[in-house]
């Protein structure tokens, strides 16, 4: 009796979607029980890729299908895991593995197989696409990579802006990043070194984008600047080219969002942006006067109407600028964020948790719509009321 692994999830998987392992007796006839179950041990663990432990957290059963194989999702019991916000944790990588065996009852009495365990893997909060296959390595899933993002190619940036984005500088691939590459439209070129560290879950490095971050490394008036990952003198993936707009009109309203890879994308919605605030009050009619008292009075100041529980809402509404076709797979991935911020102040200090209320919208196009510009709209995350 002994168990096959037939499918492994990719080395780094994005933990909303299926990490999935697949199992089969290569001794058919034992298979033949009524009480015949495939078995999976999960371990999870953070830290060292060293550290994890003796005991699984999870052991999984599965009857064979109708293939005789046994597919095991670990995608919910790693996500679950995944709880920390990346505004707290941006390198938000976890390592498991699974140890596999069947077993059956013969006699009264189990009979359990050999175990076979697969190697250690990791993964990040985030999720697939269709069409991408469920075992395709996410290095292959962005043309950016180990840049985390989805682009796209041609950003806009003011020289105040702040922002970092995150890029994979664990062991995925022949290259590991270990530096991100800046060149300026002012001919000026620099290096922001990225440490890894391949034998611990901080597999995740942050660079700037902003020029307003006290780290940015370009100086001088800049019209543009690009940003690509790098090894030793290897640049990989592709760039991404920020633009340097001048002030417009109205108020930027800067947000930044967790983008499928689990680490943050920006944009600058520079036209016309409102606040608005309402509130929910509902009334008890309160008894007044001086009961306690050897008479019975009341005061001017007295109100037998009384407000209580008063829930209040804040929002916000963006435009975008006249932008490219090429926003729209980041914009799809604002609309199904659960990490949305508002970036307040010019410092980009102060940051307001948003939630987005826009649930429905028509993408546009170049050939049909010519200019391309969309509306979105938010609920601040705080009520006004400090209420514990």
């Amino acid at each position: 009796m002994a168990i096959e692994i037939l499918q492994y999830p990719a080395s780094c998987s994005l933990a909303q979607s299926p990490i999935v392992c697949a199992v089969s007796e290569s001794i058919s006839g034992s298979i033949a029980s009524s009480s015949f179950q495939y078995i999976a041990e999960l371990y999870y663990w953070t830290g060292s890729v060293n550290d994890s432990g003796s005991l699984p957290q999870f052991t999984l059963a599965k009857y064979p299908n109708t293939s005789l194989s046994g597919i095991f999702d670990f995608s919910k019991i790693i996500n679950s895991t995944l709880e920390e916000p990346i505004a707290q944790n941006s390198s938000n990588v976890i390592y498991y593995k699974g140890d596999f065996y069947h077993q059956y009852i013969s006699a009264s009495a189990f009979v359990t197989s050999s175990h076979v365990e697969t190697g250690t893997y990791k993964a990040i909060d985030g999720y697939a696409l269709y069409q991408e296959p469920i075992t395709q390595s996410i290095s292959d899933k962005s043309p950016y990579w180990p840049m985390m993002t989805d682009g796209p190619a041609t950003q806009s940036a003011y020289d105040t802006n702040k922002g970092q984005m995150g890029v994979f500088v664990g062991d995925i691939g022949d290259d590991i990043a270990t530096r991100v590459v800046y060149s300026g439209s002012n001919a000026t070129i620099n290096v922001v070194t990225i440490p890894n560290s391949t034998a611990t879950s901080g597999q995740i490095g942050n660079f700037p984008i902003g020029i307003g971050e006290a780290s940015f490394p370009l100086t001088g008036d800049l019209e543009s600047y690009t940003v690509q990952a790098g090894t030793n003198s290897t640049l990989l993936g592709s760039p991404i080219k920020f633009e340097v707009i001048c002030e417009k009109k109205y108020p930027n309203v800067r947000l930044k969002w967790k983008n499928r890879f689990g680490q943050f994308d920006f944009h600058n919605f520079n036209l016309v942006s409102r606040e608005a605030f309402s509130t929910r009050i509902k009334t008890f009619q309160r008894q007044i006067g001086s009961w306690t008292q050897p008479t019975l009075s009341y005061e001017n100041y007295d109100s037998a109407t009384q407000n209580y529980s008063a829930d209040s809402t804040q929002t916000l509404s963006v435009n975008s600028d006249y932008i490219s076709e090429d926003y729209n797979e980041i914009l799809k991935q604002l609309l199904v964020s659960d990490e949305i911020y508002w970036m307040y102040d010019e410092a980009g200090d102060d940051i307001r948790p948003i939630t987005i209320t826009t649930n429905s919208i028509n993408f546009k196009t170049n050939v049909v719509d010519k200019l391309i510009q969309y509306s979105f709209d938010f609920q601040y995350g705080q009520a006004y009321k400090l209420i514990l």
